[in-house]
């Protein structure tokens, strides 16, 4: 009972360690409860050099990214098969790209991949979200440096949202983002 008694607050934290570490899902919610959105990046906007970027469609058509600059948001997801934090968020996308495609022109692009392995991954999951691999140079404004990065563009390419690393991105804080942006 001493010994509960003077490491009773060790013990405390090391169990919530391993709830985090256990349980991905509990450390999105809490990410998302107390770091919500991030405020809208009012001076950074993408030029055309920026959204040249061509891509090869895996479960979509071929595209270049500058051919969806002017349309709808767009949400610009870099990641990998080889990235753990990136398959966790998946399910979010996808469940946003379910909900929102409509409003929001999604490309992710899977980053330091084998086209297989990305093929492989989606059929596995049933992924629906448009994948495709960048056949040209991205511009260092838009290359990420940790993985997963995403970016949530308006219309004319202004960044309203860069999240580094893994997020929900079905939550009720990204769903009334959208909807405030979209209005």
């Amino acid at each position: 009972m001493e010994f509960l008694r003077k490491n009773g607050f060790f013990i405390l934290a090391l169990a919530f360690i391993a709830v985090l570490y256990l349980f991905p899902s509990v450390k999105l919610k809490l990410k998302d409860l107390f770091f919500p959105v991030a405020a809208i990046e009012n001076a950074i906007t993408l030029n055309d050099e920026d959204y040249n970027i061509e891509l090869k469609g895996i479960n979509v058509p071929n595209t270049n990214l500058k051919a969806l600059k002017g349309n709808k948001l767009v949400l610009l997801n870099f990641w990998g098969t080889w990235c753990p934090p990136c398959r966790e968020e998946w399910p979010t996308i996808e469940k946003l790209y379910e909900g929102r495609k409509d409003k929001i022109d999604f490309v992710l692009i899977a980053m330091q991949d084998k086209e297989e392995d990305v093929i492989a991954f989606i059929k596995k999951n049933n992924y629906t979200a448009p994948v495709y691999i960048a056949e040209s140079p991205i511009t260092k404004n838009v290359l990420p440096k940790v993985f997963p990065t995403t970016f949530l563009l308006d219309k004319n390419g202004r960044i309203l949202l860069k999240e580094e690393g893994t997020k929900d991105w079905n939550s009720k804080s990204v769903n009334a983002f959208i909807d405030n942006v979209t209005q």
